[in-house]
């Protein structure tokens, strides 16, 4: 003989009595404490220069001018459009590489350390 059991209150497929949160639709701004510190912390768009760039940028003399920034940012942007990983950008006398996924300048060198040297790890170029 088989015994029955009694199940008191069994589950219906798909019905939910228990309510759900409301979620926060795509794109809202909160004033949360952490959405502050969040906001805070997270990169700007901005071209950013690495510790070792910097270095190498005042080390051989090589300045950028805000003309020249502008243009370095226009070329990490068709990069990235393009699917470009790490890049070679050449600005006159200059070339710069940069991981296009950070928007960091990764080093730098004048005419006389291009001369000669064997660029690797790199995926694009681009000639300013």
């Amino acid at each position: 003989m088989i015994d029955q059991i009694l199940f008191p209150n069994p589950v219906q497929p798909g019905k939910t009595e228990r309510s759900q949160p409301q979620k926060p639709a795509t794109g809202q701004v909160t004033d949360s404490p952490f959405a502050k510190v969040l906001d805070a912390k997270l990169p700007s768009q901005g071209l950013k220069f690495s510790q070792h760039a910097q270095d190498r940028l005042s080390a051989r003399n090589i300045s950028l001018s805000p003309a020249d920034l502008v243009k370095l940012e226009g070329a990490v942007d068709n990069v990235a459009k393009k699917g470009g990983k790490e890049s070679l950008v050449m600005m006159g006398d200059a070339a710069l590489v940069v991981s296009i996924k950070n928007r960091t300048v990764v080093t730098a060198m004048d005419k006389t350390q291009m001369q000669g040297n064997v660029f690797t790890n790199i995926d694009s170029a681009v000639i300013l």
